[in-house]
């Protein structure tokens, strides 16, 4: 095929409007030439600025902070400040309180759906290896509501119940007992360490928890509930550390070792597993699905209506 001539940016415009381009292959030889003068532009338009700060030197204005969605995040009325007193004040009376305070040892009960598949399996083996206290239970057929007076009778402080579909976990359920909240999470993007590219192993140290960018009341309230998974004095010997990342109320978990490579160079041998978790709801007390109150849970068409507007 006989080589494109080079086309202005007003010819492009014209005949992408009028759809004048009929043949699919000089329409897409079109498109790639229209993109790469855009990059072009771009790049002298970089570099020009570049040379006006070098000759400014200490005098060139600050860098422009370039606009994400992030910092571009519409206003939210329930953002907690560090230091806000009423928060403070409810900490120290809520469902949590009692871990925070050291007075309650987490243990935890792992579970699953009935007749579990092998990906599911996989996926209660990886959190009981960085959970600590943790105890992996087949469902049996057994209802929810039934295994939760057992296992307040057992002195657990957290169930965990992994849901799936088609044979992949798609869902994660946390209550914590005996009063709740209870939450449920969709699963996604879930990977086992021994797939992940130059994994470690994991130790039986208590790992250190990171809780990442969690800033509304119902993002302190999620935060708090995954921090209560986990016991509150980790040994920092085994240098392992879990977190919990938002981003966009999207939750990122990893799970790493850190590796001192010398006196000035730290870096990091993830352990796995990795998975993503978005809140579906939160309820009050133990789970209910018929009579259960919730606290927040997620309507689609009236809350996703700003790509801004974030709730965690």
């Amino acid at each position: 095929m006989p080589a494109l001539k080079p086309v202005s940016s007003s010819t492009v415009e014209k005949l992408f409007r009028s759809a004048a381009v009929r043949n699919k292959v000089r329409r897409m030889a079109l498109f790639q030439q229209e993109r790469a003068r855009k990059k072009k532009d771009k790049r002298a338009r970089r570099e020009k600025r570049e040379k006006e700060r070098e000759k400014l030197g200490d005098k060139a204005p600050p860098k422009e902070v370039p606009k994400t969605i992030e910092n571009c995040r519409v206003p939210d009325e329930t953002v907690v400040l560090p230091d806000d007193e009423e928060v403070l004040q409810d900490e120290q009376t809520d469902e949590f309180s009692g871990y925070f305070d050291r007075s309650i040892l987490p243990k935890v009960l792992l579970t699953s759906s009935d007749k579990p598949s092998l990906q599911t399996n996989l996926l209660l083996r990886e959190l009981s290896k960085f959970i600590p206290n943790s105890d992996v239970r087949l469902r049996r057929g057994i209802d929810v509501k039934k295994i939760i007076p057992q296992c307040i009778e057992r002195g657990y402080t957290d169930l965990l119940v992994v849901n799936e579909d088609r044979k992949k976990p798609n869902g994660l359920m946390v209550v914590h007992l005996p009063n709740g909240p209870t939450a449920l999470f969709k699963l996604t993007n879930f990977k086992r360490g021994y797939d992940i590219k130059g994994h470690g192993r994991a130790t039986s140290h208590r790992p250190e928890v990171i809780l990442n960018n969690f800033s509304t009341r119902l993002g302190h309230t999620v935060a708090r509930m995954f921090a209560s998974l986990f016991n509150h004095d980790p040994q920092f010997k085994g240098r392992q550390a879990v977190t919990f990342h938002n981003q966009r109320d999207y939750i990122f978990f990893r799970h790493h070792r850190y590796i001192f490579r010398n006196s000035e160079r730290v870096g990091l041998q993830e352990l796995g597993p990795r998975f993503t978790l978005k809140l579906r709801s939160l309820q009050k007390g133990t789970f209910n699905s018929k009579y259960g109150e919730y606290i927040w849970l997620h309507k689609i068409k009236r809350m996703d209506t700003s790509r801004r507007k974030f709730h965690l």
